[in-house]
Parts: C-alpha cells; structure tokens; sequence
C-alpha cells in the first residue's frame, strides 16, 4: 500500500472515528443490506420494520477490508443470496463501485479487483472465496438511493 494513502487512513481514523456498525435482523431471510457510507440511511433500516426482512444490514467504507469482511461474512452464511446496494459511495475509495467489480470481474493473482477504478483496491481473499460470492448471490445495484421508503418495496419481495 502507498504509504501516504496508509497515513492517511489512519489521520481519518483519529479526526472521523467511525465505529463498525452491522445489525443482525431475521436470520432465516436471505437478504442482506449495505448502505455504503450512508449512516442515516443504515440507521432508519435498522429501526423500521425492515429488519424482520433483513437478515443482516450494515454500511461499507472501504475498497479493501471493507470487501474482505462483507464477502467472508456473506459466504459463511449459506441463506444470504441477495444484497440491496443502497446508499451513497464513499466519495474516493468507491467502495460500491468495487465491490459491483468484484461481483462481475473477480480479482487477478495479486489480489486486486479487476477493473475497480479505487485507490487500493487489493484484497486478501482466495480466488475460491470470491467464487463462492459471485455464484451465492446476485447484488441489486441501487446505489445512490438513499430514500427507506424506495428500497422498502425492494427489500420487502426478495424474501
């Protein structure tokens, strides 16, 4: 990783502490919910009635740990086979962007997400990993929607 991309990070992290936040909902729905760097979006979700819809709902930051984190928990539970991408893309690190990269394009031998335009888009997954991804879900790309009552009708018919 460059150097002045890592201290960057970690400045943000002393000046923005953002602390990790996922919420667990139905554990027999199959859907999961990443609103990307939209908090208040997360927050309405997991205060509505959607949670009983929900499996589990979370936001995503990061073109790297983020990914790595969201993908190993996805296919360490065999239900999850649909996530509603909402929400605003973190402006530079372009998270959803990568992650829509990851689904359709893998990673090559070093790591990195094939055709993710994010500044360090290199992960610590297998190649088997993402296979297991790209084959147990299918992600609904409503990036930018940052409104509960567009996405509750989406979210609502995919259990």
């Amino acid at each position: 990783m460059n150097p002045i991309i890592e201290t960057a990070g970690e400045l943000c992290k002393i000046l923005f502490p953002i602390e990790d936040r996922v919420y667990f909902g139905n554990s027999e729905s199959n859907v999961a919910v990443c609103t990307l760097s939209s908090m208040k979006l997360l927050s309405e979700i997991v205060n509505s009635s959607l949670m009983t819809k929900v499996n589990i709902a979370g936001r995503l930051l990061s073109e790297n740990k983020g990914i790595d984190l969201l993908v190993r928990h996805v296919i360490s539970n065999r239900k999850i086979c649909i996530i509603v991408l909402c929400g605003k893309d973190t402006v530079g690190h372009r998270p959803g962007h990568s992650l829509l990269c990851l689904y359709q394009n893998g990673i090559d031998w070093d790591g990195k997400i094939i055709g993710s335009q994010s500044p360090d888009p290199v992960l610590s997954l297998t190649s088997g990993e993402v296979l297991r991804f790209q084959n147990q879900v299918r992600i609904i790309d409503k990036m930018g929607e940052v409104g509960i009552l567009n996405l509750r009708p989406i979210i609502s018919s995919k259990n």
